[in-house]
């Protein structure tokens, strides 16, 4: 399982890449595995304010629908477009092409609720 050391981590299985005041979201590869093969993405608060906690959409697997949970306060500003066609990206390269969304942050960045590699890899065993 990846657990890329650069990455910050909630314990509702997303990740996050911080650069500058934009952050990229997605799940992490615990997440995916656990969920199955992904066949489709439902983001439906483009360009929206978000708190940090609030679900902004889900995602549908064969044996499941999980709600994504924003890990950080901000503006919705960027939907993956690739995962419209592709929605299983998400399974074969979570950290990578298969990021959901990216938002400009509101308040501290990084928040400190936010795992390090570390303490996501101690969560998730």
């Amino acid at each position: 399982m990846k657990i890329p050391t650069e990455l910050r981590y909630t314990k509702d299985h997303e990740w996050l890449r911080i650069e500058g005041n934009t952050a990229t979201i997605g799940i992490t590869d615990f997440a995916q595995r656990e969920l199955g093969d992904v066949v489709y993405i439902d983001v439906n608060t483009s360009e929206e304010s978000l708190s940090a906690g609030e679900v902004f959409g889900s995602v549908e697997a064969v044996k499941t629908v999980s709600d994504l949970f924003l890990p950080v306060s901000g503006n919705i500003i960027e939907i993956n477009p690739a995962l419209e066609d592709e929605p299983e990206l998400v399974n074969l390269d979570p950290y990578g092409k298969g990021w959901i969304i990216k938002i400009e942050v509101e308040g501290n960045v990084p928040p400190a609720d936010l795992l390090s590699a570390e303490e996501y890899k101690s969560l998730v065993g």
